[in-house]
């Protein structure tokens, strides 16, 4: 793959929206600041990833190697490790079980508010940050904290640099298997 056609399959990223992510305001509005186009699909996990066109005009989809799962805040997050927490780890499992890497994104918190309880909900900030920190040696899960407003930018830029490492890698390996077959 030639830098141009490493940048026109860049350029041809589009989002993927889990079509379980509720169709709101704040949705249209984190779309709107990812500034790419998108598509609805049901995901195996998480509520965003992407695909794109590579040059032979087929799509690399990699809803299967990298997922993005939002939450609005650490009451959410809270619900998720609390009572809900079976179906939540359910999808880190087949995270693992299939090679796909999780962000989580919670917004509008932060970690003094983990560590001091200011979130909520009655679930309580150790046991909060022994899960989170299960969940991050467990499965691999890159937990951000941002705001609502920088939670679109940041959907697009992680899924951006992940594409294109996985891009680059592609284009080492046909590289490293054309070398392996002149040396045969």
């Amino acid at each position: 793959m030639t830098p141009f056609e490493l940048n026109r399959s860049l350029a041809s990223m589009v989002l993927l929206v889990d079509t379980r992510e509720q169709p709101t305001k704040r949705l249209k509005r984190r779309l709107e600041d990812a500034g790419l186009p998108y598509e609805r699909k049901k995901l195996n996990v998480g509520d965003y990833s992407c695909k794109c066109t590579l040059p032979d005009g087929s799509e690399l989809d990699l809803s299967d190697r990298v997922a993005i799962e939002r939450k609005m805040d650490l009451g959410e997050l809270c619900q998720c490790f609390g009572k809900n927490r079976r179906r939540f780890e359910k999808e880190f499992i087949r995270a693992r079980e299939t090679g796909t890497k999780i962000y989580l994104l919670v917004e509008g918190d932060n970690w003094e508010k983990t560590y001091n309880g200011k979130y909520n909900s009655l679930y309580g900030s150790k046991a909060l940050v022994g899960s989170i920190n299960a969940f991050r040696a467990r499965y691999g899960m890159q937990m951000d904290f941002c705001k609502e407003e920088t939670t679109g930018k940041l959907i697009r830029d992680i899924l951006y640099r992940e594409l294109k490492e996985y891009l680059q890698e592609m284009e080492y390996d046909e590289g490293r298997n054309k070398a392996d077959l002149q040396h045969a």
